[in-house]
């Protein structure tokens, strides 16, 4: 798996443990996490034991995660990256967050298109998928710009908060 991608704005960077301070501060906002799988962090440690989680499901080949590094500022701006890899059928899932003052520049639709582009080309996969709660407009909108479709509903998918949430499944085949 490659290790970083470039675009004309963006590096796109495996996650190290070295960017857990500039994590943290992106993942403690609650506007940022309100869609997300987890509660806003509260400690900085939090942001490191999910760098190690997702650093051993890279080792497995389960999935990877990247920092998204703004490369005029050198600013760690987000993450995005594979939740979820399965090499036998050819498929990947995204996921993607963004520091809300990057929001509306297009740097979230930059790095997905990347990891897309990278998926079909290098790694040769079918098929990527994102799964992405209804009310979460701005996901929608950049996943229909990356000419994604939706698929349906999963009905209770997820609980989040102690409630049993529905998720949009989002679909794009290298065809596509």
């Amino acid at each position: 798996m490659i290790t970083e991608l470039q675009t004309e704005r963006l590096i796109v960077r495996q996650i190290k443990v070295a960017d857990a301070p500039e994590l943290f501060r992106i993942w403690s906002d609650p506007v940022v996490t309100q869609y997300m799988n987890i509660s806003p962090f509260q400690t900085e440690g939090q942001a490191l034991e999910m760098i190690e989680l997702l650093q051993e499901l890279a080792q497995e080949d389960k999935a990877v995660r990247f920092s998204i590094i703004h490369k005029e500022t050198n600013t760690i701006i987000g993450s995005c990256g594979y939740n979820f890899l399965d090499d036998e059928q050819g498929k990947a899932e995204i996921g993607y967050d963004l520091a809300q003052t990057y929001w509306g520049k297009g740097y979230a639709s930059e790095a997905i298109g990347l990891l897309v582009d990278y998926a079909f080309s290098s790694l040769q996969f079918n098929r990527i998928e994102a799964k992405v709660m209804p009310e979460n407009r701005s996901s929608i909108k950049l996943l229909q710009r990356l000419h994604f479709t939706c698929e349906g509903v999963l009905q209770e998918y997820e609980e989040t908060d102690g409630q049993r949430i529905d998720l949009h499944m989002y679909a794009r085949l290298k065809v596509d």
